[in-house]
């Protein structure tokens, strides 16, 4: 049975891990993904992906500095942040070139043997409306969760956690401050995706423009990061 000072340690961890879903770089790339849905579920799928990405990382970086005593130098951190950086700049253009190639709009359509339904979506692909409607795993959620494993914050819990008495203790707290990520990014994704729930048919106008912001704020301080890690 657990004592005052594990549920404390475990608490805390979680607490740190929601807090480090908040981080901005993680805001800012979860965002530009998060504004592709129009749902409160395929949103909340965008951010558990982004956790389980960022906490498998965690867990193998983790394991290798307390078992094998690997260190995590300021050069090397140095590093991953310059690699958030690029990524956050990659993802901000990329938003901006779907958005002049395929040249979203919005109009009803039906598929056979199913209710009329409005979509946003482009021609690129051919002139007909058919498409899946399908559960489908965020591969690139999890990439992105898996890049900002060893940046920001949660490097400083890496290093505190050479303080836990033993490994087994060591991995549950990694799993624990993973969790806390892994809810506190559903529910920052969920609400990103609000707008879209909530506009109704004027959804094409705000998807696109919170589309675009996504992009530009993703360009913005993916630059600033670059910039800081080589100074």
């Amino acid at each position: 049975m657990l004592d005052l000072h594990a549920i404390s340690i475990l608490t805390i961890g979680f607490l740190l891990g929601a807090k480090h879903a908040l981080d901005v770089d993680h805001v800012a790339a979860v965002s530009t993904i998060a504004v592709e849905n129009r749902t409160l579920f395929r949103s909340c799928i965008v951010g558990l992906c982004w956790g389980l990405g960022h906490t498998t990382v965690l867990l193998l970086a983790g394991t290798a500095i307390l078992v094998f005593g690997f260190k995590v130098s300021g050069q090397w951190s140095r590093v991953f942040e310059a690699g958030v950086g690029l990524m956050l700049i990659g993802l901000g253009a990329s938003v901006a070139w779907r958005l002049w190639q395929e040249r979203f709009h919005v109009h009803v359509h039906s598929h056979d043997d199913h209710e009329p339904h409005l979509h946003l979506h482009s021609h690129a692909g051919g002139a007909d409306h058919r498409h899946l409607h399908r559960f489908r795993l965020e591969y690139k959620s999890v990439a992105i969760g898996m890049i900002h494993g060893l940046a920001g914050s949660a490097a400083v819990l890496l290093l505190v956690l050479s303080n836990v008495g033993t490994l087994t203790e060591a991995l549950v707290c990694i799993l624990v401050f993973g969790v806390g990520s892994i809810a506190g990014m559903a529910g920052l994704a969920m609400l990103i995706s609000l707008p879209f729930v909530l506009t109704g048919g004027n959804m094409v106008r705000t998807h696109l423009a919170l589309r675009a912001t996504a992009g530009v704020i993703s360009v913005v301080l993916g630059t600033g990061i670059v910039l800081a890690s080589l100074t």
